[in-house]
């Protein structure tokens, strides 16, 4: 098995028979790509944390906890990590209902080489995006989280478009107010401009 770091996406590959994961540690260090190998997906759970980023690249038929039993438990556990499966002839429709539940795709034995490291681009992607998106809401749902009752209010109100004499009416304050509230709404919220404000808004 081929240890990385943490931060450094991996490639986690499962797969319980010898001459594939044989193959893999091959193509894998050709193209230098950080990866870890297991034999089952039992193994591969033990192992695996949600933090470290990466792809599954996944045999859908295994003994013991198949391709399509790993992928529930993830989901169940609420991991996004992106799947790739791999599959025989007779797989395709257990791989199409594999992509029903979020698998990002699947790839047909036997495959080219190329062809199974374009998928994993794309998994890799697929999860830095996901990864990307989900700092985003974290960091603005601190910024809203420091947001006092009144503030939230105006911050509410200014990302439907109302001018402040109307937020003002609305709140029953002045609209001084609600421009020293608006203001301090911008600087909490890091905000350059209203429609800055309103992406924060959808996104919290």
């Amino acid at each position: 098995m081929t240890d990385a770091t943490d931060k450094a996406p991996t490639v986690f590959i499962v797969d319980d028979d010898p001459a594939i994961r044989f193959a893999m540690q091959a193509l894998m260090d050709s193209v230098n790509l950080p990866h870890e190998i297991y034999g089952s997906g039992d193994e591969f759970l033990e192992a695996f944390t949600e933090q470290r980023p990466g792809c599954l690249v996944l045999d859908i038929r295994m003994p013991g906890l198949g391709g399509l039993e790993l992928q529930q438990e993830l989901i169940n556990r609420e991991i996004t990590l992106p799947i790739i499966f791999i599959t025989g002839h007779g797989d395709v429709p257990m791989a199409v209902e594999a992509m029903q539940k979020g698998a990002v795709d699947f790839i047909q034995k036997p495959f080219r080489d190329q062809d199974l490291l374009d998928r994993i681009s794309e998994g890799l992607k697929t999860d830095r995006e996901r990864r990307e998106k989900r700092q985003k809401h974290a960091e603005v749902a601190q910024r809203v989280a420091r947001l006092t009752n009144r503030e939230r209010e105006v911050f509410d109100l200014v990302v439907t478009g109302k001018p402040n004499k109307v937020i003002a009416y609305e709140l029953g304050v002045s609209q001084r107010t609600v421009e020293i509230h608006r203001a301090r709404v911008m600087e909490k919220m890091q905000a350059r401009s209203l429609a800055d404000l309103v992406k924060m808004h959808l996104a919290s």
